[in-house]
């Protein structure tokens, strides 16, 4: 009794040791200069050289403001959107000077008017501003089908899927064969994209080769993440709740160290924003949009090949269904908890790089927008099964793209997280779970 009660204190000793030096190093980032460049563009502490610059407008209608316009910002491999206030007013930031295209969505107009000139570029002077009013006018404009746009947006949608499902997989496969919920897996994302930053931007090296550096680099990641952190805790016998506190702590401490080294800035990796030049029928898509899939369908299929015939991917599946009785049969439960992770972590990195481009721009923070759509899919696909969380990465990435002919954009993410909610009121397990893994 006396030694079971000793060693429990040791491991709960060892826990507030690992999430103070956590909680000590977020609280001493935080206290960096480099966190004034996340302030708000009309703060006074806000950084004019990245938060300055920005286009601004109004739109009328016979002397009367029209409310609920939507306005695009494209260029420089930025992409952002807004509606009009009720006085018509709409206002967006931009990370640096250049030229952009500026595009008022006709379909949010009232019946009978449209906009001329539009959509049309413009380049910032020697201010950082540009103001453009939009005059409407009565007029005939030509709209895309509803069929047209729904198929336009099911293909966007499958990319996003394909890319979310590297992810997906990753996080996973760590729950099978661990039972961690990985709350760091977002940052994760961000240190892939940082490194195709670094050797892809700073350093020019051709995307050709940057991507399999960023795959390496994501491997070596998770050698180190479970060598140095999760293997022991997990001997130390710490339960999953306390591991999951402290992947809490790691992901807040990557991901203000980020900041720290790259700052606030949005950066553009090679490419980013081409123009969506290939048409199949009402579908456009970029050259970026063909390889991101290309890639994602590559590395998915072998990973399935890895875990259907291949020994180590065998014994990973055998984990997952039963750690205790794939120990007892032979296999070395840490080693191929290990592999899982170099598996994960790579996954991960590649997928950073895909989400900088689908949704152009690398930020310190890139990751945790996209965490919990992770932790939808492999929720809705079924907690700890690889394949589950591809399906349920495929189908949140379409009802996300798709809940945009429906709902604002800024809101599109609900509709993904209410479907989870409806499907697992009727199949808690989710859609290839099985019922004996919950509880």
């Amino acid at each position: 009794m006396g030694s079971t009660t000793t060693h429990e204190w040791r491991s709960l000793r060892w826990l507030i040791i690992v999430i103070g030096t956590l909680l000590a190093a977020t609280l001493l980032v935080l206290q960096t200069p480099a966190t004034a460049s996340a302030a708000a563009p009309d703060e006074p502490g806000a950084d004019q050289e990245q938060t300055a610059f920005y286009f601004a407008g109004v739109i009328t209608y016979k002397d009367e403001p029209v409310p609920d316009v939507r306005v695009t910002v494209q260029g420089n491999g930025f992409e952002a959107e807004t509606l009009t206030g009720a006085d018509g007013r709409w206002k967006l930031y931009v990370p640096e000077k250049d030229t952009y295209t500026i595009e008022v969505d006709e379909s949010t107009l009232p019946e009978g008017v449209i906009v001329e000139d539009n959509p049309k570029e413009e380049e910032f002077g020697l201010t950082g501003s540009v103001i453009i009013n939009s005059f409407l006018a009565p007029g005939e404009r030509t709209q895309t089908s509803f069929i047209d746009q729904v198929l336009d947006r099911l293909m966007n949608g499958l990319n996003f899927g394909l890319l979310l499902a590297l992810a997906s997989i990753g996080v996973s496969l760590i729950f099978g064969t661990t039972g961690l919920t990985n709350f760091a897996h977002a940052e994760i994302l961000t240190f892939g994209a940082i490194v195709a930053l670094v050797f892809g931007v700073w350093l020019a090296w051709p995307m050709w080769i940057v991507i399999p550096v960023v795959i390496v680099t994501g491997a070596i990641l998770g050698w180190v993440l479970d060598a140095g952190l999760w293997k022991p805790l997990r001997r130390k016998g710490l339960g999953l709740v306390q591991l999951m506190i402290v992947s809490i702590g790691l992901s807040l401490a990557a991901r203000y160290t980020f900041q720290f080294f790259i700052g606030g800035s949005t950066y553009q990796l090679p490419g980013a924003g081409g123009a969506r030049d290939i048409k199949i029928g009402p579908i456009s898509l970029s050259l970026l949009d063909v390889v991101s899939m290309g890639i994602s369908i590559v590395l998915i299929a072998a990973t399935a090949y890895w875990l259907l015939y291949t020994r180590i991917g065998k014994a990973t599946r055998a984990i997952s269904d039963n750690p205790s009785l794939a120990a007892a049969s032979g296999i070395n439960v840490d080693r191929v908890i290990r592999i899982v992770w170099v598996l994960s972590t790579a996954l991960a990195a590649i997928a950073g790089v895909l989400w900088a481009y689908f949704r152009p721009g690398i930020k310190w923070d890139m990751g945790s927008g996209v965490l919990l759509l992770i932790f939808a899919a492999v929720t809705l696909g079924g907690l700890g099964t690889a394949f589950g969380a591809l399906i349920g990465s495929i189908i949140v990435g379409i009802l996300v793209e798709i809940s945009t002919l429906w709902i604002p954009p800024d809101m599109k993410y609900v509709g993904a997280l209410a479907v989870l909610i409806i499907i697992l009121l009727v199949r808690p397990q989710g859609i290839l779970g099985r019922k004996e893994r919950l509880g």
